[in-house]
Parts: C-alpha cells; sequence; structure tokens
C-alpha cells in the first residue's frame, strides 16, 4: 500500500459518522415514572434516578431484557445497558402500579 492510499483510508475512517450510545434519564417520584413510555436504541443507558422520598426496586421481564436492579434508595441512580432490541415493560416490586415502556431499536 502506498502512503497516499493509506492517508485517504484513514481520512475516510475519520470522517465517517460515529454512532454514540445515549443516556436517558427516568425519573421515579410520586410512585411514577417519567417518562411513562421511551424509545431508545439498542446499546444506550437508561439511568433510573430515584427523585422519591421511598425505596424502589427497578426490574423488567420482556423480550429485549431481563434484570433486576434490586433496592433504590431515594437520592440515588442506577444504570441499565440495553443491548438487544425489544419492547418490555418495566416495573417497580415494591409499587406494582408503578410501570414504564421502553422499546429498543
Amino acid at each position: 500500500m502506498n502512503i497516499s492510499y493509506g492517508v485517504c483510508i484513514s481520512l475516510m475512517l475519520l470522517s465517517a459518522p460515529i454512532a454514540f450510545a445515549k443516556e436517558h434519564v427516568v425519573s421515579q417520584k410520586g410512585k411514577q415514572f417519567a417518562p411513562e413510555e421511551l424509545t431508545i436504541s439498542a446499546g444506550d443507558t437508561i439511568v433510573f434516578k430515584n427523585d422519591d422520598d421511598t425505596s424502589h426496586n427497578v426490574f423488567a421481564t420482556g423480550e429485549g431484557s431481563k434484570f433486576n436492579l434490586g433496592i433504590q434508595k431515594p437520592a440515588t441512580e442506577t444504570r441499565h445497558d440495553f443491548t438487544s432490541p425489544g419492547e418490555m415493560t418495566i416495573r417497580c416490586a415494591i409499587h406494582p402500579k408503578m410501570k414504564i415502556k421502553v422499546v429498543v431499536k
């Protein structure tokens, strides 16, 4: 490979668009998730922020992800990476009426 060809390839790679994972914040306040629906991309992260005065236990069972983040005390954050496409309902094990629909594309 000659030098000009290598430089050309390097410049093409540097100018190509790069997809970065995004971070989305979901608040837990008043025993509710906000927002109540969220569409994200595979590779994105959701930060579950407990803005409530009570503990929560965020978990999901669904085609895109199954997880249980455990007890989350007030004024704390817990992150979860979503790597596979799918649709799921995320709930609080302590407060069964709390739910958020997440679609991972």
